[in-house]
C-alpha cells in the first residue's frame, strides 16, 4: 500500500462524500463505479464488487453522519419525516435484502434499473412552488410516506442501495417537501438505511478496512464542506445536478442490462 493509493482511495471517498452532503443522496452512485474502476486503471489495486459494496456501505454511513451534523440547526431536519420514512426503509431494506437471495441477477439489475428510471423521470417533473413554502409550515401525508419509503426499502434491499436517489425525487415530487429540508431529512433517513447494510457487510467479512478507513476519514472532512455548500446554493441549481446524476445512473445500468 504506497501514497499513491493512499491517494487514489481519499480523492474518491472525498468526491464521493462532498456530492453526499451537497446533494443529501449516499454518494454510492458516484463511489461505486469509482472505486471499482479507477484504482486498476493506475494499477493500484483491484477491488471485488463486493468489496466495493462492503467499502462503500461503511463510507455511506459516516457521509451521511457528516451531512446530518450541518444541517442539525435550521430546521432543515423534518424529525417527523425521518421518523416515518426511516423506519420504514429499514424494514423494507431488511425484507428486500432477504428475498434478493430468490433472485437471479438479472432479476436484481431489472430492479435497479426500474428504480432508476423511474427516479430519473419524477426529477424532470416541476417542482413550482416548493421552496416557498416556510419550514416551519410543511405537511405531509404520513402514510404515504411511510408506504413509499418501505416500497424503496425493498427495491434498495434487493439491489445493494441506501434508497436516497429515490427517495429524494420522492419528497420533492410526492410529498412535496422543500428541496433544502429533502436533503438534510434525505441524508438522515439514509443514515438509517445504511445501519443494516453496514452491520451486515462487516459480520459477513466483505469490508477491506484499510481502504475503508482511508475513505471515512475523506468522509468526515467532504461531507460537511459538501452540505455547506449545498445550504448556500440556488435550490434550482441543487434539482438540476440531482437530476443530471439521477440520469446518467439510470441510463449507465440500462445500458449494462441491455
Amino acid at each position: 500500500m504506497d501514497f499513491g493509493f493512499i491517494i487514489t482511495i481519499f480523492l474518491i471517498g472525498f468526491i464521493g462524500s462532498y456530492v453526499s452532503g451537497m446533494l443529501g443522496i449516499g454518494g454510492s452512485i458516484i463511489k461505486y463505479p469509482m472505486l471499482l474502476y479507477i484504482p486498476p486503471l493506475f494499477g493500484i489495486a483491484a477491488f471485488s464488487a463486493h468489496e466495493v459494496a462492503g467499502i462503500s456501505a461503511v463510507q455511506v454511513f459516516f457521509a451521511t453522519i457528516g451531512g446530518v451534523w450541518v444541517y442539525r440547526k435550521g430546521g432543515y431536519l423534518n424529525k417527523s419525516l425521518i421518523i416515518y420514512m426511516g423506519s420504514s426503509i429499514l424494514i423494507g431494506s431488511f425484507v428486500g435484502g432477504f428475498g434478493s437471495k430468490l433472485m437471479s441477477e438479472n432479476g436484481i439489475n431489472f430492479t435497479y434499473g426500474i428504480l432508476a428510471a423511474t427516479a430519473a423521470i419524477m426529477m424532470f417533473i416541476p417542482k413550482k412552488g416548493i421552496d416557498d413554502i416556510p419550514l416551519d409550515q410543511v405537511k405531509f401525508n404520513k402514510w404515504l410516506a411511510a408506504g413509499l419509503s418501505l416500497i424503496v426499502g425493498v427495491g434498495a434491499g434487493i439491489v445493494g442501495a441506501a434508497g436516497a436517489f429515490l427517495l429524494v425525487p420522492i419528497m420533492l415530487v410526492v410529498l412535496k417537501i422543500p428541496t433544502r429540508m429533502t436533503i438534510a431529512s434525505s441524508l438522515a433517513i439514509t443514515f438509517i438505511s445504511s445501519i443494516g447494510a453496514t452491520v451486515g457487510k462487516i459480520t459477513t467479512g466483505q469490508v477491506d478496512y484499510y481502504p475503508a478507513a482511508i475513505m471515512v476519514v475523506a468522509s468526515l472532512i467532504a461531507s460537511p464542506l459538501g452540505a455547506i455548500a449545498g445550504k448556500k446554493m440556488d435550490t434550482k441549481i441543487l434539482q438540476i445536478i440531482l437530476a443530471v446524476l439521477i440520469s446518467g445512473t439510470a441510463i449507465k445500468i440500462w445500458l449494462d442490462i441491455l
